[in-house]
């Protein structure tokens, strides 16, 4: 009966040490600025995601066939090995252990999403140089209405499909998922002196909020963000219950979204009375995308300049 004692106080004894050392090594990770990790994250979404269609556009043809990747392919796939290496990254530093069978999940989930994007995309945007206009319907679409037989058109809506829907929902919402799971162990106790957020996070917020509206706006998902935007602010009002605050990365990550916004609301508003750009978003929630907005616009004030010299 001693030895069935002894075992049992050993055994006691080993599992409150294995859970000290994991509490003290929560507590001696530190809590600062990740500016590292955030100003390559930053960087490559504006390089691989947004300078994407950009670099379609700009660079010859004649280096990239369109019956071959094009420039904005080679940077989508990029996008789709560096984006989640960071996010992991990201979940390393984090002060807190957080769920790695989720995040895996998220992982995974992203990556396949982002890759059906990159094909459905890689389509689209090739389209453009054929005649496609965004800011139509694909049935609309002069190129595509008169196509014989028919069910050509449908196989068309099926790649829109993948492109805007399946790609984009499997892509966004691990995405959203996997930050919220990183912001949740973005806390420290009050008692605890709560620094400054640092001035390399100021200078990045800007251009990490000019690029989540970019991605909100052209990826069409408005009600994702905002349901992330409130869970983060759940999050802030729970933790600040049991004594907690926002530490700096916390804070760059829900100033961003705030800013967000605010940059969201200003161009609905610019947009507010453009009746073609309605007629394409005849929803409630009117978000038109900026490439759409391009193709009924910009590109045509090109052509023009181009006719008059």
């Amino acid at each position: 009966m001693s030895g069935v004692r002894r075992r049992q106080a050993a055994a006691g004894v080993s599992s409150s040490g294995r859970h000290g050392v994991a509490q003290e090594e929560d507590a001696c990770r530190n809590p600062r600025f990740h500016f590292d990790l955030w100003f390559y994250f930053t960087l490559q979404n504006w390089v691989l995601d947004f300078g994407r269609p950009i670099a379609m556009i700009v660079l010859p043809l004649e280096w990239f066939p369109l019956n071959k990747p094009s420039a904005g392919d080679y940077f989508h796939m990029a996008y789709n090995v560096i984006t989640p290496f960071i996010l992991l990254k990201l979940i390393e530093r984090s002060p807190k252990t957080l769920p790695r069978s989720m995040v895996y999940i998220c992982i995974i989930t992203f990556v396949m999403g982002a890759s059906i994007h990159l094909v459905g995309d890689s389509v689209n945007h090739r389209l453009i140089f054929s005649g496609y206009q965004l800011h139509l319907s694909v049935r609309e679409n002069p190129i595509i209405k008169n196509l014989k037989p028919e069910t050509l058109i449908d196989s068309f809506e099926l790649l829109y499909y993948y492109d805007e829907y399946l790609g984009h929902s499997m892509w966004y919402i691990p995405f959203f998922l996997i930050l919220c799971i990183y912001f949740s162990g973005c806390f420290i106790p009050i008692k605890e002196e709560q620094q400054r957020i640092p001035v390399a996070a100021l200078l990045l917020i800007g251009p990490s909020s000019l690029y989540y509206w970019y991605l909100v706006t052209e990826g069409q998902i408005f009600i994702l963000f905002i349901f992330t935007f409130f869970a983060l602010m759940a999050l802030v009002m729970h933790q600040k219950r049991k004594g907690l605050l926002m530490d700096s990365n916390g804070r760059f990550l829900f100033y961003s979204f705030i800013i967000t916004l605010v940059l969201i609301a200003l161009w609905v508003g610019w947009l507010w009375n453009d009746k073609i750009l309605r007629k394409k978003y005849p929803g409630v929630i009117y978000i038109p995308e900026p490439w759409a907005f391009y193709t009924l616009h910009m590109s045509n004030l090109h052509s023009a300049k181009g006719e008059s010299i």
